[in-house]
Parts: structure tokens; C-alpha cells; sequence
């Protein structure tokens, strides 16, 4: 609670949400529920970490509990096909961490990543790095994981923008970037 009042405190220094990260088997979302409740009244966005490991019931905890603008990871969504219409549905985005889910074990090799399968299924998915540091990787590498599954790299763009924490004009701006970058590509 202590770090969500000084994140409210000082939004108008660009602080946009808030964040739960961390070992999701030993902490699950839903004691969080207070300080996420008190961070949406301030007006910060919810950006929890959700199904990396623990699968579906952690995304469930988070969806519930947390009223997530985006969730980091989310991948194990795959797994409960009504967590995936609801994600859908809801236009959560998933923030997808390709190197650091192989690296911490939550998925078997590159190739097995369930990044295709959930585009495949309408969930939009942007691309992040989790901790570059610890992974050693960047945002170029992940890129190139990504984009080697065949889907266009405009796909990921187009959600990071839905899914930013922005006010109305910068989500504006950003979708302008994305069609004179990709001018004639539909979004």
C-alpha cells in the first residue's frame, strides 16, 4: 500500500500503473486485490504477472482480483480455452517474454512457445524483455523470436499501443507512427 501512494502521490511525474511480479507459485494475485483496488481509484493502471508458471488459475486470480489493463506473461492462458475468449474478449494484452519463458523453464524450447498459438486464437500479444539483464537478451532479440513464427512485427506494435497506459493523444500519436511506418497495412 505504501508504494501505491507514493505511485499516486507522484503520477504526474509518468507514473502510469502498477505492477506484481515475482514467484507466482509462492504469492497468487488475489491478497493483492486491496492495493490494486486502491491504485485504479488513484487512477493507475493494473499490470499484474499472471500465468507464467502457474497456469490458468493465477490468470483467473488476476483477471478477478486485479482488473488487469495488460498481464505480464499470461502465456499458460492457452490451456483453459474460456480464460482465452475471456482475455479475447475483455482485449486484455498479454505481454510476451519469449527468452526469459524459456529461460526460467516456463516453456521448453523457442519452438514450443505458445506465442503463435495465442495470436492464432485473436489475443493480442506485445513483446517485452522481462529482465534483460538476468535473460540476457533485448528488446531486437526478442523481435527476432517473435518474428521468426512468421507473424508480422505490426501485430505486436498495434498491442503495445492497445495496451499502453497512455492518455488519449499519445495512444493517437503512436497509432499514427504505426500507419506511416506501415503505410497500406491494415491493424
Amino acid at each position: 500500500m505504501t508504494a501505491v501512494d507514493y505511485a499516486i502521490r507522484y503520477r504526474d511525474r509518468g507514473i502510469v500503473g502498477i505492477g506484481l511480479g515475482g514467484e507466482e507459485n509462492l504469492y497468487p494475485p488475489e491478497p493483492f486485490e486491496p492495493a490494486f483496488r486502491a491504485a485504479r481509484e488513484g487512477g493507475l493502471g493494473s499490470v499484474p504477472h499472471a500465468g507464467e508458471v502457474v497456469g490458468p488459475p493465477s490468470i483467473w486470480g488476476a483477471l478477478e482480483a486485479l482488473q488487469p489493463d495488460r498481464i505480464r506473461h499470461g502465456i499458460l492462458a492457452e490451456e483453459d480455452p474460456a480464460l482465452v475468449r475471456e482475455i479475447r474478449d475483455r482485449g486484455i494484452v498479454l505481454d510476451v517474454c519469449l527468452v526469459s519463458n524459456v529461460r526460467t523453464g516456463a516453456v521448453a524450447s523457442l519452438d514450443q512457445h505458445p506465442l503463435p498459438r495465442l495470436i492464432e486464437r485473436g489475443i493480442r500479444c506485445s513483446i517485452s524483455t522481462d529482465d534483460p539483464e538476468m535473460f540476457d537478451t533485448d528488446l531486437t532479440r526478442e523481435y527476432e523470436v517473435a518474428t521468426a513464427f512468421g507473424i508480422a512485427p505490426r501485430a505486436f506494435y498495434d498491442a503495445g499501443v492497445a495496451g499502453a497506459l497512455y492518455d488519449l493523444e499519445t495512444k493517437e500519436q503512436l497509432e499514427e507512427i504505426g500507419r506511416d511506418y506501415w503505410p497500406g497495412v491494415a491493424n
